[in-house]
């Protein structure tokens, strides 16, 4: 069995992670403006801090046999809050946090659970992950968050460049090739950043610069490409042909998508001003007909936006050859593409899922994971050629926020360093999940998902709700989606990269309890 001592030892300082002369600098301003020790100032920029140090480690993996304990007492008031009717029905308050750290977190009903989903999938790295110290040392530097998009800071900037990099394949210490990819003129070459602040209005951007070759955005904008024909967006249906597959976001366009405000979607399809086309995952026939069909007279395919794994639709992963060939056509077609990585990103040894799958998307949405759950903060890269928003086509005053870019470069640091490592354990999570399939065939259907964000589908609704209650009675956050009627029964799981062989091995023998009593 895997050891807990396996995750790469990250070792860094402010200076080694931002540069020396950035960090000298901002010790010096410090100074000039509070009177500051210099010295003191100095030797905390060079202070190294362990990221992930062995003994806490070992203190993690102390706790395994706790989870669905009672490690406190709750408290004898707890507040009702002010929340809306559907927020308070669905409430699990008896699992709101009173403390967390690493993998763990106790609920207000004192109970020691594992986050077995990140918190939603914001917190690969944990709670308390001790890297972010580094973000304290930069306050104590007196480093602000808040900037305008007029003044980006010297880390959102560099954060600009690290994302460019990795997106593209780049060593670290490969300035040159960076440099070239920054001016590079071709298409497909992802060498633009928009900072903003949610996933969700970091697809409205994508979809504005879609739309925008169909549309003015400002009386003064030249005219469209494709001005006067019905702009057509593809997304991801369900098994049923329905749009409730796809998630991208909370803007009411992205609703639309998803087949939300069902009066307003006809209204506009209706007028000729906006389609929206599912295309049920893996099914390269209908792929094929809505580009024979949307792509040819009065109406234009837009943009195809997809996930690789619909986490909001059961886990399912869409496979390498579906959307290979949907890619293949929207290069033929003249047809942006938008990959949604705000579930997948930073889950993947890449970094990007839409690495490993081979593809080149015009646009690539990120957030959740590479901000590790220490501040809200997405991110879209895209090509040259879709950068046709003026200033304030899609600007969030709180995107460029500077703490924010330094939580992505230390978590982004962590996972690159243990990339080969995490895969290994996702792998491995993957495999013992078949293994309980193989089991227990007559409750199980498949596994679906990819490594540490895995779904266990099950052959009816009833059971996974049963298994879902049981793994919950065991301190495991696991949640099936019972909201969809047309949703595949799968329990949802997106262990922390930061959960070793052990805790992989502890979810698995949870689960298989609980399987061998449905």
């Amino acid at each position: 069995m895997a050891s807990i001592k396996q995750f790469r030892r990250v070792k860094l300082s402010l200076a080694d992670l931002l540069g020396g002369d950035f960090a000298e600098a901002a010790a010096a301003a410090r100074c000039a403006l509070t009177g500051e020790e210099s010295a003191k100032l100095r030797r905390l920029i060079r202070e190294k801090v362990d990221f992930f140090p062995a003994d806490f480690q070992r203190s993690l993996a102390a706790m395994l046999p706790k989870v669905g304990s009672r490690v406190v007492q709750p408290p004898a008031v707890s507040p009702r809050g002010a929340a809306t009717f559907t927020f308070d029905a669905a409430a699990q308050l008896d699992a709101a946090p009173l403390s967390a750290l690493g993998c763990y977190r106790v609920g207000e009903d004192g109970i020691l659970r594992l986050v077995s989903k990140s918190e939603h999938y914001h917190a690969p790295l944990g709670h308390g992950f001790p890297g972010y110290r580094l973000i304290e040392h930069a306050r104590r530097v007196g480093i602000p968050n808040a900037t305008h998009n007029n003044t980006r800071g010297c880390i959102t900037r560099m954060l600009e460049e690290e994302l460019v990099r990795t997106a593209n394949g780049l060593a670290r210490d490969d300035r040159a090739g960076l440099d070239r990819v920054l001016s590079a003129r071709r298409k497909r070459v992802l060498n633009r950043v928009l900072n903003l602040e949610t996933g969700s209005l970091a697809v409205e951007a994508g979809i504005k610069m879609m739309l925008a070759r169909f549309y003015r955005i400002q009386p003064d904008s030249p005219e469209p490409r494709y001005a006067g024909r019905t702009p057509v967006i593809l997304v991801l249906a369900d098994d049923e042909r329905g749009l409730q597959a796809n998630y991208h976001g909370t803007t009411i366009v992205a609703q639309v998508l998803r087949g939300m405000w069902p009066a307003l979607g006809s209204e506009l399809d209706r007028r000729g001003l906006l389609r929206v086309v599912g295309v049920r995952p893996d099914n390269t026939e209908e792929l094929e007909a809505a580009f024979r069909t949307h792509d040819a007279g009065p109406s234009k395919i837009a943009g195809f936006l997809h996930e690789i794994v619909l986490m909001n639709y059961g886990g399912r992963l869409v496979s390498r050859r579906f959307l290979k060939r949907a890619y293949e056509l929207c290069r033929k077609h003249d047809v942006p593409t938008l990959v949604d990585e705000i579930q997948t990103c930073l889950w993947n040894p890449r970094l990007y899922m839409f690495r490993e799958y081979g593809l080149k998307p015009s646009f690539v949405v990120i957030g959740k994971g590479f901000p590790g759950g220490e501040y809200a903060a997405s991110r879209i890269l895209f090509c040259r050629e879709m950068d046709t928003l003026p200033q304030f086509g899609a600007l969030v005053t709180n995107g460029q926020e500077e703490l924010a870019s330094l939580a992505y470069m230390i978590t982004m640091r962590w996972a690159e360093e243990n990339s080969d490592i995490t895969s290994a354990i996702g792998d491995r999570y993957q495999a013992r999940l078949h293994e309980l399939v193989g089991k227990y065939p007559n409750h199980l259907a498949a596994v679906e998902g990819n490594r540490h964000m895995a779904s266990l589908h099950f052959h009816d609704l009833a059971a996974a709700k049963a298994f879902v209650k049981m793994l919950s009675g065991a301190g495991l956050d696991v949640s099936v989606q019972s909201y969809k009627a047309s949703c595949p029964p799968g329990a949802l799981t997106k262990l922390p990269l930061i959960a070793d062989c052990e805790a992989v091995d502890m979810v698995i023998d949870r689960m298989q309890k609980a399987l061998a009593q449905l």
